[in-house]
């Protein structure tokens, strides 16, 4: 007797509860701008009409996150009168180093 329809079987039912337990898990994906280093000096010379610099072009792409750690870049789109992100490009980051 072929054992082998009723491993495919059971590798299929292992990969179907793999996919629901990662659809329980809950990540922050996060649109990032830019970053810029300041000294605590700058930072408490900051007030309500202060500019900072940021280290990012005007119409770059931004970085997008899950679990702070870089996944692509998007673009951020107008959807019903919402911010959304348009994904430009993925960065191929495995799965498991995205879940805390």
């Amino acid at each position: 007797m072929d054992s082998q329809p009723s491993a495919d079987l059971d590798q299929q039912k292992a990969e179907q509860r793999k996919r629901q337990l990662f659809n329980r898990i809950p990540l922050t994906l996060t649109l990032e701008v830019a970053s810029v280093n300041v000294s605590l000096a700058e930072l408490l010379a900051i007030d309500n009409s202060s500019v900072i610099e940021l280290n990012k072009m005007a119409g770059e792409p931004l970085d997008l996150k899950v679990n702070g750690v870089l996944f692509g870049k998007a673009e951020v789109v107008v959807v019903n009168d919402k911010y959304g992100l348009r994904i430009i490009e993925f960065t191929g980051q495995s799965l498991s180093d995205l879940t805390p």
